[in-house]
């Protein structure tokens, strides 16, 4: 059964032309480096870029993130301000990685720390990273919305949906189209811990709510659907608002 996320949802988002999406590590890194899909994204973004529209994209850490993270758990007891740090020194190389991808496009300072950067300046593409432990990627990326004005943040990864519970466990989850903050908090944890599986994590949810910013959840590999979200257009997903 297809939900779409009608049009109506998405309409006072129409005139944006400044958009902030999180990429999902697991797209970007699930065990190695997706070559293809960068190149894809790659030539997404340049083509929206040239239809005027600027992005801020947060990068998550991906398999590099969980292998250190491991790594360390095998020799040490690691508390979790210190996996916290791993995950973030992830996000940065995935970051610089992808900086590097759009070299004449992007601002040469990764966004690496709120308030490091406070405008697009001359360059229609920021890429961010993991900023501060207990902050996930997910947080970084409801913050710069809110601190640049922004009204809807994206939120790209696996999951095409928020579910009513684990759609990789239970073949019958409900997948939402449309939900509340209220209703989107009894889904999940009330606290981060490192390594939480969550289509937006608590604390990030938390600001979303507070803000009354719109968070769009869909699938980060079908860039078409993608552009159905920027165009105001009918789309697979979940917003939450």
């Amino acid at each position: 059964m297809l939900f779409l996320c009608k049009q109506e949802s998405v309409i006072l988002f129409l005139m944006q032309k400044d958009y902030v999406i999180a990429v999902g590590g697991s797209i970007v890194c699930p065990d190695k480096i997706n070559t293809d899909y960068l190149k894809n994204l790659r030539a997404f973004i340049l083509a929206e870029i040239k239809e005027g529209k600027r992005f801020i994209l947060v990068i998550g850490g991906g398999a590099p993130a969980r292998q250190f993270q491991k790594a360390a758990a095998e020799v040490v007891d690691v508390p979790d301000e210190d996996k916290d740090w791993l995950g973030i020194h992830a996000t940065r190389l995935n970051a610089h990685l992808l900086r590097t991808v759009f070299r004449d496009e992007a601002n040469p300072t990764i966004f690496e720390a709120r308030g490091k950067l406070t405008e697009f300046g001359d360059y229609p593409l920021v890429i961010g990273a993991g900023w501060r432990p207990g902050w996930s990627t997910d947080f970084v990326t409801v913050q710069i919305a809110v601190d640049f004005k922004i009204s809807q943040a994206i939120i790209l990864g696996k999951p095409e949906y928020v579910y009513d519970k684990d759609n990789q466990l239970y073949p019958d989850a409900k997948p939402f189209s449309k939900m509340s903050w209220e209703e989107y908090m009894k889904l999940v944890p009330d606290s981060w811990s490192p390594g939480i599986h969550a289509p937006v994590d608590p604390v990030a949810a938390k600001l979303a709510r507070q803000e009354g910013l719109q968070v769009v959840v869909a699938g980060g590999k079908d860039l078409q659907n993608v552009k159905n979200i920027l165009d105001g257009k009918d789309f697979k997903g979940t917003a939450i608002q």
